[in-house]
């Protein structure tokens, strides 16, 4: 790995993907993974709700055996539900789900991203626009003076599987680093003084933005428009996913 990539020398680092999240995750005290449409957002509305989510890798044919050991639900793809009830990557299933403790949820991009990191030991917090604020907020209160924060936005796939950098996780990375720095970290890197700039330029319009966006489109066009309200809503969530021993649940601050 090129040093230069690592953003070493910046306490507030940022980039893209599972390999960007190698290269930035060194070091770092926690690590902000953002997914807005939709593992983050999901995880987040689950949080809420008293979920604890365990993030899974994408159409692995071991996702049912493993929620079967884990005696949790598995989130099946969107266009599998078939019942009343059933849970999958869209964060609306989860809203008047009643009887779910525990989640395996599986996704292409930010589990992935997730459970990469969580294999290398990192300290994960999921981060989406609902909950930017108070995820940087919690960090904020954690680390210590020189105690650096990585930021990766999960992106999404082309067809080839080649990362495609997804405009809404960069805005919601922005966010969270916004956040930050209003907390008083200082020493944000390039990279992630520019995913604030983002951020800023569609602060004031994030329900238009998102349902304009190259991934709102296709969700809106699938019959998804309920996703992209989801994740448009700014600030509305209190509870911080962290992960503790595989899973993500509610932060404290003990």
């Amino acid at each position: 790995m090129n040093e230069a990539w690592t953003q070493r020398d910046s306490r507030i680092r940022f980039e893209w993907g599972p390999t960007g999240a190698g290269a930035v995750a060194v070091g770092a005290a926690f690590v902000a993974v953002v997914d807005v449409l939709s593992f983050t957002t999901t995880l987040s509305v689950a949080v809420d709700l008293g979920i604890s989510v365990l993030p899974y890798r994408w159409r692995d044919g071991s996702a049912a055996r493993v929620a079967a050991e884990q005696d949790a639900v598995l989130a099946v793809g969107r266009r599998e539900v078939v019942a009343p009830g059933q849970v999958s990557l869209s964060p609306a299933t989860l809203r008047g789900v009643s009887g779910v403790e525990r989640l395996v949820l599986p996704s292409p991009n930010g589990a992935t991203v997730a459970a990469g990191l969580a294999e290398g030991g990192a300290r994960l917090v999921g981060v989406s626009l609902r909950n930017a604020e108070a995820a940087a907020r919690w960090v904020a209160r954690q680390v210590g003076a020189d105690d650096v924060v990585a930021v990766v936005a999960a992106g999404e796939r082309w067809p080839d599987r080649s990362l495609r950098p997804a405009v809404e996780d960069l805005w919601g990375a922005g966010a969270f680093i916004s956040a930050l720095v209003g907390a008083g970290l200082r020493g944000h890197s390039i990279e992630a003084g520019a995913a604030v700039c983002a951020y800023e330029s569609v602060a004031g319009s994030v329900p238009t933005a998102l349902g304009d966006c190259a991934s709102g489109r296709e969700l809106i066009a699938h019959g998804f428009p309920e996703d992209v309200a989801s994740a448009s809503e700014v600030g509305s969530a209190s509870a911080v996913p962290v992960l503790s021993d595989g899973w993500f649940v509610a932060a404290s601050d003990g």
